[in-house]
Protein backbone atom coordinates (compact mmCIF):
# COMPACT_ATOMS: atom_id res chain seq x y z
CA UNK A 1 0.00 0.00 0.00
CA UNK A 2 1.15 3.64 -0.90
CA UNK A 3 1.30 4.81 2.75
CA UNK A 4 3.08 8.51 1.38
CA UNK A 5 0.62 8.85 -1.47
CA UNK A 6 -2.54 8.31 1.24
CA UNK A 7 -0.75 11.03 3.67
CA UNK A 8 0.35 13.28 0.94
CA UNK A 9 -3.33 13.25 -0.50
CA UNK A 10 -4.50 13.94 2.91
CA UNK A 11 -2.16 17.20 3.35
CA UNK A 12 -3.90 18.41 0.11
CA UNK A 13 -7.62 18.07 1.77
CA UNK A 14 -5.92 19.73 4.87
CA UNK A 15 -4.54 22.87 2.75
CA UNK A 16 -7.88 23.34 1.29
CA UNK A 17 -9.51 22.87 4.23
CA UNK A 18 -7.24 25.08 6.02
CA UNK A 19 -8.33 27.72 2.65
CA UNK A 20 -11.73 27.37 3.37
CA UNK A 21 -11.66 28.29 6.52
CA UNK A 22 -11.08 31.92 5.48
CA UNK A 23 -14.39 32.28 3.99
CA UNK A 24 -16.50 32.14 7.33
CA UNK A 25 -13.36 34.16 8.75
CA UNK A 26 -14.47 36.83 6.37
CA UNK A 27 -18.09 36.76 7.29
CA UNK A 28 -17.35 37.60 10.82
CA UNK A 29 -15.33 40.26 9.60
CA UNK A 30 -18.01 41.61 7.89
CA UNK A 31 -20.78 41.14 10.77
CA UNK A 32 -17.99 42.20 13.55
CA UNK A 33 -17.99 39.24 15.58
CA UNK A 34 -17.08 38.48 18.55
CA UNK A 35 -13.30 37.53 19.38
CA UNK A 36 -13.32 34.48 20.45
CA UNK A 37 -15.33 33.72 16.76
CA UNK A 38 -11.82 34.72 15.49
CA UNK A 39 -9.80 32.73 17.98
CA UNK A 40 -11.85 29.50 16.69
CA UNK A 41 -11.57 29.84 12.98
CA UNK A 42 -7.78 30.85 13.22
CA UNK A 43 -6.67 28.05 15.49
CA UNK A 44 -8.63 25.51 13.26
CA UNK A 45 -6.77 26.75 10.55
CA UNK A 46 -3.58 26.95 12.07
CA UNK A 47 -3.58 23.04 13.46
CA UNK A 48 -4.86 22.41 10.10
CA UNK A 49 -1.51 23.84 7.87
CA UNK A 50 0.52 21.88 10.77
CA UNK A 51 -0.86 18.53 10.04
CA UNK A 52 -0.87 19.40 6.31
CA UNK A 53 2.65 20.47 6.27
CA UNK A 54 3.50 17.38 8.15
CA UNK A 55 2.11 14.71 6.28
CA UNK A 56 3.06 16.47 3.10
CA UNK A 57 6.28 17.64 3.10
CA UNK A 58 7.56 15.45 0.81
CA UNK A 59 6.32 14.56 -2.45
CA UNK A 60 5.99 10.86 -2.56
CA UNK A 61 8.31 9.08 -5.12
CA UNK A 62 5.34 6.91 -6.27
CA UNK A 63 2.32 8.81 -7.25
CA UNK A 64 0.42 6.11 -8.25
CA UNK A 65 -2.89 4.69 -6.04
CA UNK A 66 -5.08 1.72 -6.46
CA UNK A 67 -8.56 1.80 -6.35
CA UNK A 68 -8.63 0.27 -3.48
CA UNK A 69 -6.29 3.26 -1.84
CA UNK A 70 -8.25 5.72 -3.76
CA UNK A 71 -11.42 4.12 -1.45
CA UNK A 72 -9.29 4.29 1.66
CA UNK A 73 -8.46 8.13 1.46
CA UNK A 74 -11.96 9.05 0.38
CA UNK A 75 -12.92 7.58 3.92
CA UNK A 76 -10.11 8.81 5.73
CA UNK A 77 -11.05 12.50 4.00
CA UNK A 78 -14.61 12.32 5.58
CA UNK A 79 -13.82 11.65 9.15
CA UNK A 80 -10.49 14.30 8.94
CA UNK A 81 -13.07 17.01 7.51
CA UNK A 82 -15.51 16.59 9.90
CA UNK A 83 -13.28 15.96 13.15
CA UNK A 84 -11.30 18.88 11.82
CA UNK A 85 -14.10 20.81 10.71
CA UNK A 86 -15.99 20.95 13.95
CA UNK A 87 -13.51 22.38 16.09
CA UNK A 88 -15.12 26.49 15.46
CA UNK A 89 -18.28 25.18 17.02
CA UNK A 90 -15.77 23.80 19.99
CA UNK A 91 -13.24 26.08 20.00
CA UNK A 92 -16.33 29.28 20.02
CA UNK A 93 -18.00 27.52 22.70
CA UNK A 94 -21.51 27.79 21.13
CA UNK A 95 -21.24 24.34 20.53
CA UNK A 96 -19.35 23.05 24.03
CA UNK A 97 -19.76 19.39 23.70
CA UNK A 98 -17.18 17.98 21.43
CA UNK A 99 -19.40 14.92 20.34
CA UNK A 100 -22.09 17.12 19.21
CA UNK A 101 -19.69 19.70 17.31
CA UNK A 102 -18.88 16.55 15.13
CA UNK A 103 -22.27 15.28 14.55
CA UNK A 104 -23.32 18.88 13.33
CA UNK A 105 -20.14 18.86 11.23
CA UNK A 106 -20.61 15.72 9.42
CA UNK A 107 -23.87 16.28 9.17
CA UNK A 108 -23.07 19.03 6.79
CA UNK A 109 -20.09 17.66 5.03
CA UNK A 110 -22.46 14.66 4.34
CA UNK A 111 -25.04 16.89 3.46
CA UNK A 112 -27.44 14.98 5.83
CA UNK A 113 -28.98 18.37 7.60
CA UNK A 114 -29.50 16.84 10.88
CA UNK A 115 -28.96 18.76 13.86
CA UNK A 116 -28.76 18.74 17.47
CA UNK A 117 -29.20 22.54 17.84
CA UNK A 118 -31.85 23.31 20.11
CA UNK A 119 -31.70 27.36 19.36
CA UNK A 120 -29.99 27.20 15.87
CA UNK A 121 -30.87 31.32 15.17
CA UNK A 122 -29.00 31.75 18.37
CA UNK A 123 -25.18 31.14 16.53
CA UNK A 124 -23.26 34.14 14.94
CA UNK A 125 -23.49 34.57 11.33
CA UNK A 126 -19.89 33.38 10.67
CA UNK A 127 -20.63 29.69 12.27
CA UNK A 128 -23.99 29.28 10.79
CA UNK A 129 -22.28 30.45 7.19
CA UNK A 130 -19.59 27.91 8.12
CA UNK A 131 -22.42 25.10 9.14
CA UNK A 132 -24.47 25.37 5.44
CA UNK A 133 -20.74 26.37 3.47
CA UNK A 134 -19.51 22.69 4.21
CA UNK A 135 -22.95 21.59 2.43
CA UNK A 136 -21.62 22.95 -0.61
CA UNK A 137 -18.14 21.24 -0.24
CA UNK A 138 -19.38 18.11 0.81
CA UNK A 139 -22.27 18.10 -1.90
CA UNK A 140 -20.10 17.62 -5.35
CA UNK A 141 -16.90 16.54 -3.12
CA UNK A 142 -14.29 17.44 -1.74
CA UNK A 143 -11.72 15.30 -3.22
CA UNK A 144 -13.55 16.32 -6.31
CA UNK A 145 -12.51 20.03 -5.73
CA UNK A 146 -9.25 19.17 -4.85
CA UNK A 147 -8.30 17.29 -8.00
CA UNK A 148 -10.02 20.35 -10.07
CA UNK A 149 -7.82 23.23 -8.42
CA UNK A 150 -4.91 20.83 -7.34
CA UNK A 151 -4.26 18.60 -10.54
CA UNK A 152 -0.91 17.56 -10.52
CA UNK A 153 -1.51 16.29 -6.90
CA UNK A 154 -1.64 12.74 -8.28
CA UNK A 155 -1.33 10.71 -11.44
CA UNK A 156 -4.18 11.02 -13.99
CA UNK A 157 -4.56 6.90 -13.02
CA UNK A 158 -5.12 7.48 -9.67
CA UNK A 159 -7.27 10.53 -9.87
CA UNK A 160 -9.52 8.14 -11.51
CA UNK A 161 -9.43 5.87 -8.84
CA UNK A 162 -10.44 8.34 -6.17
CA UNK A 163 -13.11 9.74 -8.14
CA UNK A 164 -14.88 6.08 -7.93
CA UNK A 165 -14.59 6.19 -4.54
CA UNK A 166 -16.03 9.89 -4.30
CA UNK A 167 -18.81 10.16 -6.98
CA UNK A 168 -22.14 8.35 -5.66
CA UNK A 169 -23.66 5.70 -7.61
CA UNK A 170 -22.67 2.34 -8.38
CA UNK A 171 -20.91 3.05 -11.99
CA UNK A 172 -18.23 5.71 -12.39
CA UNK A 173 -18.93 8.13 -15.99
CA UNK A 174 -16.00 9.01 -17.50
CA UNK A 175 -17.19 12.42 -18.70
CA UNK A 176 -12.78 13.81 -20.93
CA UNK A 177 -9.93 11.67 -20.91
CA UNK A 178 -8.32 14.22 -18.69
CA UNK A 179 -9.85 13.66 -14.69
CA UNK A 180 -8.62 17.29 -14.11
CA UNK A 181 -10.60 18.81 -17.30
CA UNK A 182 -13.68 16.81 -15.79
CA UNK A 183 -13.68 17.59 -12.68
CA UNK A 184 -13.29 21.47 -13.06
CA UNK A 185 -16.30 20.93 -15.82
CA UNK A 186 -18.79 19.36 -13.00
CA UNK A 187 -17.61 22.03 -10.76
CA UNK A 188 -18.31 25.02 -12.79
CA UNK A 189 -21.45 23.25 -13.67
CA UNK A 190 -22.51 22.95 -9.93
CA UNK A 191 -21.45 26.52 -8.71
CA UNK A 192 -23.29 27.71 -11.92
CA UNK A 193 -26.41 26.32 -10.52
CA UNK A 194 -26.10 27.37 -7.40
CA UNK A 195 -25.50 31.44 -8.10
CA UNK A 196 -28.71 31.01 -10.35
CA UNK A 197 -30.30 29.27 -7.08
CA UNK A 198 -28.85 32.56 -4.83
CA UNK A 199 -30.83 34.57 -7.56
CA UNK A 200 -33.70 33.19 -7.85
CA UNK A 201 -34.26 33.01 -3.98
CA UNK A 202 -33.04 36.98 -3.73
CA UNK A 203 -35.95 37.72 -6.46
CA UNK A 204 -38.44 36.26 -3.79
CA UNK A 205 -37.36 39.06 -1.27
CA UNK A 206 -35.19 36.39 0.38
CA UNK A 207 -32.41 38.25 2.31
CA UNK A 208 -28.32 37.44 0.52
CA UNK A 209 -27.47 36.16 3.38
CA UNK A 210 -30.63 33.91 3.92
CA UNK A 211 -30.09 33.51 0.14
CA UNK A 212 -26.67 32.18 0.38
CA UNK A 213 -27.42 29.70 3.11
CA UNK A 214 -30.19 28.32 1.38
CA UNK A 215 -28.56 27.81 -1.80
CA UNK A 216 -25.41 25.99 -0.43
CA UNK A 217 -28.73 23.36 1.25
CA UNK A 218 -29.89 23.34 -2.36
CA UNK A 219 -26.87 22.75 -4.16
CA UNK A 220 -25.68 20.00 -1.52
CA UNK A 221 -28.99 18.72 -1.20
CA UNK A 222 -28.18 18.96 2.77
CA UNK A 223 -31.30 21.28 4.06
CA UNK A 224 -29.49 23.04 7.26
CA UNK A 225 -31.21 26.46 7.25
CA UNK A 226 -30.32 29.53 9.36
CA UNK A 227 -34.22 29.39 10.89
CA UNK A 228 -35.61 27.02 13.15
CA UNK A 229 -38.66 26.76 11.22
CA UNK A 230 -36.94 26.51 7.88
CA UNK A 231 -38.36 27.61 4.41
CA UNK A 232 -41.79 27.93 6.22
CA UNK A 233 -40.44 31.14 8.17
CA UNK A 234 -40.36 32.74 4.88
CA UNK A 235 -44.22 31.78 4.13
CA UNK A 236 -43.96 32.13 0.39
CA UNK A 237 -45.25 29.63 -2.34
CA UNK A 238 -42.84 31.41 -4.51
CA UNK A 239 -40.03 30.71 -2.65
CA UNK A 240 -40.80 26.63 -1.85
CA UNK A 241 -41.66 25.98 -5.77
CA UNK A 242 -37.66 27.87 -6.48
CA UNK A 243 -36.53 25.49 -3.41
CA UNK A 244 -38.36 22.08 -4.62
CA UNK A 245 -37.82 22.66 -8.52
CA UNK A 246 -34.53 23.30 -7.82
CA UNK A 247 -34.05 20.25 -5.67
CA UNK A 248 -35.03 18.41 -8.82
CA UNK A 249 -32.13 19.39 -10.78
CA UNK A 250 -29.52 19.20 -8.37
CA UNK A 251 -30.85 15.26 -8.01
CA UNK A 252 -30.37 14.75 -11.41
CA UNK A 253 -26.56 12.60 -12.30
CA UNK A 254 -24.69 15.67 -13.81
CA UNK A 255 -23.47 13.73 -16.48
CA UNK A 256 -26.76 14.57 -17.85
CA UNK A 257 -25.72 18.50 -17.78
CA UNK A 258 -22.57 18.17 -19.40
CA UNK A 259 -24.71 15.67 -22.32
CA UNK A 260 -26.97 19.32 -22.77
CA UNK A 261 -23.60 21.51 -23.23
CA UNK A 262 -22.82 18.97 -25.86
CA UNK A 263 -26.26 19.55 -27.39
CA UNK A 264 -26.82 15.62 -27.14
CA UNK A 265 -30.37 16.50 -26.07
CA UNK A 266 -31.49 12.99 -27.19
CA UNK A 267 -29.27 11.16 -25.18
CA UNK A 268 -30.72 13.15 -22.26
CA UNK A 269 -33.96 12.64 -22.56
CA UNK A 270 -33.98 9.01 -23.23
CA UNK A 271 -31.82 8.13 -20.14
CA UNK A 272 -33.47 5.63 -17.93
CA UNK A 273 -32.43 6.67 -14.46
CA UNK A 274 -34.17 10.30 -15.95
CA UNK A 275 -36.98 9.27 -16.86
CA UNK A 276 -37.34 6.76 -13.73
CA UNK A 277 -36.44 9.48 -11.15
CA UNK A 278 -39.11 11.87 -12.54
CA UNK A 279 -42.29 8.99 -13.11
CA UNK A 280 -41.44 7.96 -9.45
CA UNK A 281 -41.24 11.64 -8.02
CA UNK A 282 -44.48 12.48 -10.11
CA UNK A 283 -45.99 9.71 -8.45
CA UNK A 284 -45.25 10.36 -5.29
CA UNK A 285 -46.78 13.93 -5.37
CA UNK A 286 -50.04 12.85 -6.81
CA UNK A 287 -50.66 10.14 -4.27
CA UNK A 288 -49.47 12.43 -0.84
CA UNK A 289 -51.62 14.88 -2.59
CA UNK A 290 -54.80 12.60 -3.33
CA UNK A 291 -54.14 11.40 1.07
CA UNK A 292 -53.49 15.20 2.29
CA UNK A 293 -56.44 17.10 -0.22
CA UNK A 294 -58.96 16.85 3.18
CA UNK A 295 -55.87 18.37 5.62
CA UNK A 296 -55.79 21.34 3.88
CA UNK A 297 -57.95 24.66 2.68
CA UNK A 298 -57.41 24.31 -1.07
CA UNK A 299 -55.94 22.11 -3.32
CA UNK A 300 -53.11 24.41 -4.16
CA UNK A 301 -51.71 24.59 -0.85
CA UNK A 302 -52.35 20.71 -0.98
CA UNK A 303 -50.52 20.32 -4.10
CA UNK A 304 -47.69 22.63 -2.83
CA UNK A 305 -47.21 20.59 0.01
CA UNK A 306 -46.77 17.71 -1.52
CA UNK A 307 -44.50 18.80 -4.25
CA UNK A 308 -41.91 20.52 -1.39
CA UNK A 309 -41.66 17.46 0.85
CA UNK A 310 -41.43 14.51 -2.14
CA UNK A 311 -38.83 16.57 -4.05
CA UNK A 312 -37.20 17.58 -0.52
CA UNK A 313 -37.17 14.20 1.01
CA UNK A 314 -36.31 12.51 -2.09
CA UNK A 315 -32.75 14.35 -3.03
CA UNK A 316 -32.22 13.85 0.59
CA UNK A 317 -32.52 17.54 1.35
CA UNK A 318 -34.87 17.63 4.08
CA UNK A 319 -36.19 21.05 4.34
CA UNK A 320 -39.45 21.25 5.93
CA UNK A 321 -42.55 23.60 5.95
CA UNK A 322 -45.32 21.49 7.24
CA UNK A 323 -44.98 18.55 9.67
CA UNK A 324 -45.14 16.00 7.42
CA UNK A 325 -45.37 13.08 10.30
CA UNK A 326 -49.13 14.74 10.89
CA UNK A 327 -49.86 13.72 7.60
CA UNK A 328 -52.33 10.20 7.41
CA UNK A 329 -49.99 6.53 7.26
CA UNK A 330 -50.00 6.21 3.47
CA UNK A 331 -48.28 9.66 3.02
CA UNK A 332 -46.01 8.66 5.73
CA UNK A 333 -45.26 5.21 3.99
CA UNK A 334 -44.84 7.06 0.76
CA UNK A 335 -41.93 9.53 2.49
CA UNK A 336 -40.01 6.50 4.25
CA UNK A 337 -39.98 4.99 0.49
CA UNK A 338 -38.57 7.58 -1.65
CA UNK A 339 -36.08 8.69 1.38
CA UNK A 340 -34.59 5.13 0.59
CA UNK A 341 -34.68 5.76 -2.92
CA UNK A 342 -32.96 8.65 -3.07
CA UNK A 343 -32.26 10.60 -6.15
CA UNK A 344 -30.16 9.67 -9.28
CA UNK A 345 -26.61 8.26 -9.03
CA UNK A 346 -23.89 10.88 -9.72
CA UNK A 347 -25.80 13.58 -8.07
CA UNK A 348 -25.51 15.61 -4.71
CA UNK A 349 -28.28 13.22 -2.69
CA UNK A 350 -28.42 10.40 -0.73
CA UNK A 351 -30.09 6.95 -0.47
CA UNK A 352 -29.70 4.22 -2.47
CA UNK A 353 -30.27 5.90 -5.86
CA UNK A 354 -32.85 5.38 -8.42
CA UNK A 355 -30.12 3.50 -10.86
CA UNK A 356 -29.48 0.49 -8.15
CA UNK A 357 -33.53 0.26 -8.04
CA UNK A 358 -33.83 0.20 -11.85
CA UNK A 359 -31.25 -1.94 -11.74
CA UNK A 360 -32.65 -4.62 -9.06
CA UNK A 361 -35.96 -4.86 -10.35
CA UNK A 362 -34.45 -6.20 -13.94
CA UNK A 363 -32.26 -8.47 -12.35
CA UNK A 364 -35.39 -9.88 -10.67
CA UNK A 365 -37.33 -9.71 -14.03
CA UNK A 366 -34.31 -11.72 -15.32
CA UNK A 367 -34.73 -14.66 -12.26
CA UNK A 368 -38.19 -14.79 -13.11
CA UNK A 369 -37.69 -15.56 -16.91
CA UNK A 370 -34.87 -17.74 -16.18
CA UNK A 371 -37.19 -19.75 -13.78
CA UNK A 372 -39.88 -19.84 -16.74
CA UNK A 373 -37.65 -20.86 -18.96
CA UNK A 374 -34.42 -22.23 -18.12
CA UNK A 375 -32.73 -22.33 -21.87
CA UNK A 376 -33.75 -18.39 -22.71
CA UNK A 377 -31.11 -16.01 -22.76
CA UNK A 378 -31.90 -12.70 -21.21
CA UNK A 379 -29.51 -9.82 -20.53
CA UNK A 380 -30.15 -6.93 -17.90
CA UNK A 381 -29.62 -4.17 -19.58
CA UNK A 382 -29.97 0.00 -18.69
CA UNK A 383 -30.02 3.08 -21.84
CA UNK A 384 -29.86 0.08 -24.11
CA UNK A 385 -26.76 -1.77 -22.96
CA UNK A 386 -26.01 -4.93 -21.57
CA UNK A 387 -24.93 -4.42 -18.12
CA UNK A 388 -21.37 -6.72 -17.35
CA UNK A 389 -22.60 -9.34 -14.59
CA UNK A 390 -19.82 -7.77 -11.72
CA UNK A 391 -22.10 -4.25 -12.01
CA UNK A 392 -25.48 -5.99 -10.88
CA UNK A 393 -23.96 -8.46 -8.69
CA UNK A 394 -21.80 -5.36 -6.61
CA UNK A 395 -25.82 -3.70 -6.59
CA UNK A 396 -26.64 -6.98 -5.01
CA UNK A 397 -23.94 -6.71 -2.88
CA UNK A 398 -24.38 -3.45 -1.83
CA UNK A 399 -28.21 -4.04 -0.89
CA UNK A 400 -27.20 -7.03 1.45
CA UNK A 401 -24.12 -5.04 3.56
CA UNK A 402 -26.59 -1.73 3.74
CA UNK A 403 -29.42 -3.89 5.03
CA UNK A 404 -26.74 -5.55 7.84
CA UNK A 405 -25.43 -2.24 8.64
CA UNK A 406 -29.23 -0.37 8.39
CA UNK A 407 -30.20 -2.74 11.43
CA UNK A 408 -26.83 -2.42 13.16
CA UNK A 409 -27.25 1.09 13.51
CA UNK A 410 -30.90 0.71 14.37
CA UNK A 411 -30.33 -1.76 16.94
CA UNK A 412 -27.21 -0.05 18.91
CA UNK A 413 -29.61 3.31 18.92
CA UNK A 414 -32.49 1.69 20.02
CA UNK A 415 -31.14 1.81 23.66
CA UNK A 416 -31.17 5.35 23.74
CA UNK A 417 -34.94 5.60 21.65
CA UNK A 418 -37.95 6.63 23.24
CA UNK A 419 -39.77 3.99 20.70
CA UNK A 420 -38.41 1.93 17.52
CA UNK A 421 -40.24 4.65 15.04
CA UNK A 422 -38.06 6.87 16.19
CA UNK A 423 -34.75 4.69 16.29
CA UNK A 424 -36.04 4.06 12.71
CA UNK A 425 -36.56 7.04 11.96
CA UNK A 426 -32.85 7.90 13.23
CA UNK A 427 -31.39 5.76 10.76
CA UNK A 428 -33.55 6.05 7.51
CA UNK A 429 -32.49 10.25 8.51
CA UNK A 430 -28.82 9.31 9.03
CA UNK A 431 -27.95 6.63 6.66
CA UNK A 432 -29.55 7.79 3.47
CA UNK A 433 -28.51 11.37 4.42
CA UNK A 434 -31.77 13.02 4.93
CA UNK A 435 -32.02 15.34 7.68
CA UNK A 436 -35.47 15.20 9.24
CA UNK A 437 -36.68 11.47 10.48
CA UNK A 438 -39.86 10.06 11.81
CA UNK A 439 -40.95 10.02 15.52
CA UNK A 440 -39.04 11.90 18.01
CA UNK A 441 -36.34 13.37 15.19
CA UNK A 442 -39.13 14.49 12.59
CA UNK A 443 -39.31 17.80 11.30
CA UNK A 444 -40.11 19.48 14.60
CA UNK A 445 -37.41 17.82 16.69
CA UNK A 446 -33.94 17.18 16.38
CA UNK A 447 -31.36 14.60 17.39
CA UNK A 448 -30.04 16.21 20.69
CA UNK A 449 -31.91 14.19 23.22
CA UNK A 450 -29.45 11.18 22.10
CA UNK A 451 -26.30 10.16 24.40
CA UNK A 452 -22.68 10.64 23.01
CA UNK A 453 -22.30 6.98 21.99
CA UNK A 454 -25.71 7.12 19.93
CA UNK A 455 -24.62 10.72 18.27
CA UNK A 456 -21.36 8.71 17.42
CA UNK A 457 -23.35 6.20 15.80
CA UNK A 458 -25.25 8.44 14.16
CA UNK A 459 -22.37 10.01 12.73
CA UNK A 460 -20.84 7.03 11.79
CA UNK A 461 -24.72 6.13 9.77
CA UNK A 462 -23.91 9.84 7.85
CA UNK A 463 -20.24 9.25 6.91
CA UNK A 464 -21.36 5.50 6.27
CA UNK A 465 -24.77 6.28 3.52
CA UNK A 466 -22.49 9.33 2.12
CA UNK A 467 -19.13 7.07 1.21
CA UNK A 468 -21.98 4.38 0.32
CA UNK A 469 -20.38 2.05 2.99
CA UNK A 470 -19.85 -1.38 0.26
CA UNK A 471 -16.57 -0.26 -0.89
CA UNK A 472 -14.71 1.16 2.02
CA UNK A 473 -15.95 -1.74 4.04
CA UNK A 474 -14.37 -4.30 1.39
CA UNK A 475 -11.55 -2.08 1.39
CA UNK A 476 -10.91 -1.76 5.59
CA UNK A 477 -11.48 -5.24 5.88
CA UNK A 478 -9.08 -6.87 3.25
CA UNK A 479 -6.20 -4.68 4.55
CA UNK A 480 -7.44 -5.82 8.21
CA UNK A 481 -7.10 -9.85 7.02
CA UNK A 482 -3.96 -8.94 5.13
CA UNK A 483 -2.26 -7.12 7.97
CA UNK A 484 -3.69 -10.02 10.55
Amino acid sequence: MNHRMIKFMLSRILLLLAALLIVPLVVACIYREESRIFFSFIMCIIICLILSFIWGRKIPPIKEIDTKEGFIVCALSWFLLSGLGALPFFFSAYVPNYIDALFETASGFTTTGSSILNDIESLPHSLLFWRSFTHLIGGMGVLVFVIAIMPNSASNSANVNVLKAEIPGPIFGKLLPKIKDMTRTLYLIYLGMTTIVVILLCLGKMPLFDALIHAFGIAGTGGMSNKAQSIAAYQSPYIEYVVGLSLIAFGLNFNLYYLLLLKQFKAFYKNEELRWYLGIMLSAILIIFWNIRSLYDNLADSFRHAFFYVTSLMTSAGFCTVDYTKWPVLSQTIIVLITLIGACAGSTAGGIKVYRIIVLFKTIKAELIHLLSPRRVYFVKMDRKSLPYATYNSIHAYFVIYMLVFFLITLIISHDSPDFQTAFGATVATFNNIGPGIGAVGPSGNFSFYDNISKLTLTFSMIAGRLEILPVLICFSRHAWKRG
